[in-house]
């Protein structure tokens, strides 16, 4: 799995955009090559950059979660926006994993004292068991279904995520691409059946940004020998830009 560092030269997004190099893990570690992710994200947080990660499969978000937690040290409430069609709160057993990130967070969100403050937006119900749906009930997750995420319904969309993002002093938004539909993002290993449209995702995104507190994002689950006709490579550069613009 490797992991792309891009970097803003400044909080104030539209500066230009910097390739901060890779992060590797060729040799399975995955715990190590988080703290190596973790290490760099603070540095460039540290240096008043706004790091964006490009996955690399969805557990990246262990990693790039661990980074602003280095770098903010318990000061103010993190707030995690996920547009995602799982819940990826699977317990981690022996390996992390695309599936483990999020209840990792919480874990070590409980070890140190600090809420798990997190927002699941365009899960799909046949791709979650109810065992997962009812930790996220336990957890306190905001959540939506992807039927749920329509343009007509962008307004309540909208105003829960106001809702949210007044509980929080900081976001980190992390976008697993396979919340598209397949048709829009057929690059992934989990090919959306029904997805949300990027007529609802895009407009979220600008409201994320226009709050003042969006730190740290990345994109996770592109895989290009999965792609067609470079279509999903086209989409996830279309979130970039939207991102660094």
């Amino acid at each position: 799995a490797v992991r792309k560092l891009l970097a803003n030269s400044a909080w104030h997004l539209g500066r230009p955009v910097y390739d901060c190099g890779d992060v590797n893990c060729e040799d399975g570690d995955l715990d190590a090559a988080h703290g190596r992710l973790a290490e760099r994200v603070a540095r460039l947080l540290d240096e008043g950059h706004f790091p964006l990660v490009l996955g690399g499969g969805h557990e990246v978000a262990f990693g790039s979660w661990s980074g602003l937690n280095l770098h903010l040290a318990g000061r103010g409430r993190v707030g995690i926006i996920n547009f995602d069609a799982h819940f990826d709160l699977r317990m981690k057993l022996e390996q992390a994993s695309s599936g483990t990130p999020f209840f990792q967070i919480a874990e070590q969100c409980a070890a140190q004292g600090t809420p798990f403050t997190y927002a699941c937006l365009g899960v799909a119900e046949t791709a979650n068991t109810r065992a997962l749906f009812a930790r996220a009930e336990a957890l306190g997750v905001w959540h939506e279904l992807d039927e749920a995420m329509t343009p007509a319904e962008l307004p309540v969309l909208l105003s829960g995520l106001d809702a949210f993002i007044a509980r929080c002093d900081h976001l980190y938004l992390t976008i697993d691409l396979d919340v598209l539909p397949a048709a829009v993002m057929p690059g992934v290993s989990a090919p959306a059946a029904r997805g949300v449209e990027l007529a609802v995702i895009e407009p979220l995104i600008a409201h994320i940004r226009a709050s003042g507190k969006l730190r740290l994002a990345d994109l996770a689950e592109y895989n290009p020998s999965l792609d067609q006709d470079n279509r999903s490579a086209r989409v996830a550069a279309r979130l970039v830009h939207q991102l660094t613009k």
